[in-house]
């Protein structure tokens, strides 16, 4: 729905005066870049706006107000940042332009140059941004970015209405101390910070209220939780959403290896919402990478906690990320890497090419690889990791598995989840937001075509 009413507008007044004013609610588009944790953030946002009267439009329509929500992970995320910026500003040059996020915590100046930009806020306070727009003008040219180290609790965000989805993602803990080498994530959201247990509880009741069966728990670091708290961990938020009426599976997003100890293998392994699909993050198979990386694990560590976790749960489906082209990854280094992950054969790989960002040690290492030999060692992996998929799933061809589907395709199908990540097609009638046993029988690509039992 494209708004026709192009005359400059006020738009410092607040949501009820504009509307009152001009005939209508003010309109506030979002653009999500990066991780699951941005997009919580975003849902976040949404509700605040919705709150404050403002209506949400599609982030390709004409709006007041446009927040774009930034990673930083690699150089392509500020691009795209950047490109988004200009094209909404195009669309109304009247309108409020607000970023946010992870690229504007560690660039705050860099984004505020940007002509077309109003308001930069970075990794904090943004459930304050309702407040700050409603203060400012398409004129204004303002930065809310503190020093994020110092921050010392978790900024509650919470979102009761998901629109759209059958699985609901979950915020239980911001910041990260683990300063890999290549990683600018612990500057850009400051030191760990872990949410009130009974906070997560309550949230995830609201969510059972509203037809959500599936919870994903989410975070910077999420191994991290509790650290901070001194009384509480992880387990302890799984044992207690376990509990909730109404949520028939628990998913973890990425989490650190060294997490998957024999006791946390052996409790998790007897409940049974817990869906039997780790994303353990290994980012290199050679052990002298690893090292210059500064992660904490060995590849035989790793390697040995896939064992256990394999051995403990069934139909377990490891999937990862691996970063290629790391400086002073040889040739050998390289092939370490493929030949280990040839070996433990995970069911799934993201592989990313090494992305220098300022500020890391990575950055000014030398012996930085040819983007040439990156994209070499980048097809190769990406290879690997499909022929791997197709081995994972060929193991469930004709099996019934339970799939809770999540939204209708153009083409007549229903896409869904088996708990243990295969992604499923099946050509039906009004089955979104249901777990149905399907027999899985033909695999597509990245998915699995099946049929209702």
């Amino acid at each position: 729905m494209e708004n026709k009413n192009r005359e400059k507008v006020d738009l410092s007044l607040d949501a009820e005066t504009f509307y009152k004013k001009y005939g209508r609610k003010k309109t506030i588009s979002t653009f999500t870049l990066g991780c699951k944790v941005n997009q919580y953030e975003t849902e976040a946002m949404i509700e605040l706006f919705k709150k404050a009267s403002y209506e949400i439009v599609d982030c390709e329509e004409y709006a007041d107000v446009y927040v774009i929500n930034t990673c930083t992970v690699t150089n392509m995320s500020d691009r795209k940042s950047r490109q988004f910026i200009r094209r909404a500003k195009k669309k109304n040059p009247c309108s409020i332009i607000a970023v946010v996020g992870c690229y504007s915590q560690v660039a705050p100046e860099e984004i505020l140059d940007i002509e077309e930009v109003n308001i930069v806020m970075g990794t904090n306070d943004r459930n304050k941004i309702v407040q700050i727009i409603e203060k400012v003008n398409s004129n204004t040219k303002l930065s809310t970015v503190d020093d994020i180290m110092k921050v010392r609790e978790f900024e509650e965000m919470q979102i009761k209405e998901v629109r759209g989805k059958t699985r609901a993602f979950l915020k239980i803990q911001e910041g990260c101390d683990r300063f890999c080498s290549y990683c600018i994530i612990p500057y850009a959201r400051g030191p760990v910070r872990s949410r009130l247990l009974d906070n997560i509880v309550s949230e995830v009741k609201e969510l059972s209220n509203n037809g959500f069966k599936e919870i994903v728990l989410t975070g910077i670091h999420v191994a991290s939780y509790g650290k901070d708290l001194g009384n509480v961990n992880l387990l302890d938020v799984l044992k207690e959403i376990h509990k909730i009426e109404g949520i028939k599976r628990i998913r973890l997003s990425s989490v650190e290896p060294l997490l998957m100890t024999d006791d946390f293998i052996k409790e998790i392994s007897s409940m049974d919402k817990i869906c039997p699909h780790f994303h353990l993050s290994l980012q290199s198979g050679c052990d002298e990478t690893l090292k210059r990386m500064n992660r904490k694990y060995t590849t035989k560590e790793y390697k040995d906690i896939v064992k256990k976790i394999r051995e403990n749960i069934k139909n377990a489906s490891i999937t990862t990320d691996v970063i290629v082209g790391f400086p002073g990854e040889t040739d050998e280094e390289f092939e370490k890497t493929y030949r280990f992950l040839e070996e433990i054969e995970l069911s799934q790989m993201h592989i990313f090419k090494y992305s220098p960002r300022k500020g890391t040690p990575a950055a000014v290492m030398k012996n930085q690889v040819d983007p040439k030999i990156k994209q070499v060692r980048s097809e190769k992996l990406i290879s690997l990791s499909k022929e791997n998929y197709v081995k994972f799933a060929s193991d469930f061809i004709d099996k019934t598995m339970p799939v809770l589907f999540e939204q209708k395709l153009e083409n007549g199908y229903y896409e869904g989840l088996t708990p243990n990540y295969i992604r499923v097609l099946v050509k039906e009638e009004d089955i979104e937001g249901k777990i149905l046993n399907v027999k899985l029988k033909e695999i597509k690509e990245e998915f699995v075509e099946g049929i209702l039992i």
